[in-house]
């Protein structure tokens, strides 16, 4: 296997909604997010002023959404803010002391190209590489990471900082679906992506 390309000066790590909504027990708990933390701290705390935090952002409730999107919360009404304490939609605590201000965007979309504040971070920056890690994989990442290689970013996955509630789902993304565009999508352990970095 070949030795991973160095990392330009413009490379931005986005962290996926590592939110408390996916963290504590919500409906869309996810339990392997306790294991991969560590390694989002790790990579965020490497390069702060380069890290990205996108927030997953729910409705007040199925009506407030737009198109089949009510359907969607019409079975996930549990978490709607009609039912949900706002403060869930924060990121994890040890994140929250790592974001800078202006480090946060939030998005209504699976990809965080949806977002209208990562969109605009993206505008005249030279950034080339897009880095990510976060929840899940097979949702939210996965349809940012599609996004990314569409508008030709070089994009690494942080393979031991990604995790999802299916962990199927999961392993089908990383040893399967992204490898299919191996030319586009480059997986990387956290260490190997610090190590470049310090390079």
């Amino acid at each position: 296997m070949m030795a991973p390309a160095p990392l330009s000066r413009n490379a931005l790590h986005v962290v996926i909604d590592m939110q408390r909504l996916f963290a504590e027990q919500t409906a869309w708990y996810t339990p392997a997010i306790e294991g991969i933390l560590p390694n989002v701290v790790a990579l965020s705390k490497a390069r702060p002023a380069e890290t990205v935090f996108a927030r997953f952002m729910v409705p007040q409730n199925a009506e407030g959404a737009m198109g089949r999107w009510k359907t969607y919360y019409r079975r996930w009404s549990s978490v709607t803010l009609d039912e949900l304490d706002i403060a869930m939609l924060d990121l994890v605590a040890p994140l929250t002391a790592i974001a800078a201000p202006g480090s946060i965007v939030d998005k209504k979309t699976y990809s965080v190209f949806g977002s209208p504040g990562f969109t605009a971070r993206l505008q005249g920056s030279a950034t080339d590489t897009l880095i990510f890690s976060g929840v899940e994989t097979d949702v939210c990442v996965y349809a940012s990471v599609l996004d990314a290689v569409d508008a030709g970013y070089r994009v690494i996955l942080a393979e031991d900082a990604l995790a999802s509630g299916d962990l199927k789902a999961h392993a089908m993304v990383i040893e399967i679906l992204a490898p299919r565009l191996s030319e586009q999508i480059e997986i990387l352990t956290t260490e190997a992506i610090l190590k470049l970095w310090r390079e």
